[in-house]
């Protein structure tokens, strides 16, 4: 399904990521928006840092999931390899160096960034190669996200670092059984006041 890509009129600071994104390798779900005080439509190239073809990793992004201006994360070309002698990455460097090495011989390849649905990333956070983040998470503003996150945590800080859970592990439970995001749009416009209320009130009305 196509959306607008400025889901709100007049405000062109926020638009729908997955109709922003051309490259291949970035995978957004729908309804998913990005804020950004200057140009939204910026985001693969000024957020999506050090996303090199060779490495062939991706940038993963569920469905109905907000992120605020500045949020960036951190690909594989960034990481120089832990394991060499030497920090500096002579592998990229053949034609001065007279080598055959592969490019990506010069960083660690830690794997794919994949967010879950309905994930909140506070402004100017950044998520490192390799991350997981759960469904229903919350990334504080200005976090470094080095491990992954469980379903719906709350994780702040450089390193990030749990802070709590947003709810029990029970009505954990219940969201993740629900999947709202995959609801058809009409039961979502109908149980939206169920969505934007407490757990206890949803449970009652589905009669869990």
């Amino acid at each position: 399904m196509s959306l607008p890509i400025f889901p709100r009129s007049g405000d062109k600071n926020t638009c729908h990521l997955r109709e922003a994104v051309t490259k291949p390798n970035i995978e957004v779900g729908e309804y998913t928006y990005y804020h950004d005080f200057e140009d939204p439509l910026r985001f693969q190239e000024r957020n999506v840092l050090y996303h090199y073809p060779v490495n062939n990793d991706k940038l993963v992004i569920g469905k109905f999931c907000s992120i605020a201006h500045g949020a960036k994360f951190l690909f594989n070309g960034g990481n120089h390899r832990q394991a060499s002698c030497v920090n500096y990455p002579f592998a990229i460097f053949g034609e001065l160096w007279e080598h055959e090495l592969h490019i990506a011989d010069s960083w660690d390849n830690k794997g794919d960034i994949v967010i879950g649905n309905d994930v909140w990333i506070g402004f100017e956070a950044l998520i490192m190669a390799g991350v997981t983040i759960g469904d229903g998470a919350r990334i504080g503003s200005r976090s470094i996200v080095t491990r992954d996150v469980p379903a719906y945590a709350v994780v702040a800080g450089a390193p990030a670092k749990q802070v709590k859970r947003r709810f029990p592990d029970e009505d954990v439970a219940l969201l993740e059984k629900l999947r709202w995001w995959d609801w058809p749009e009409e039961r979502i416009k109908r149980d939206l006041h169920l969505l934007m209320g407490d757990v206890a009130a949803l449970r009652q009305a589905l009669g869990e």
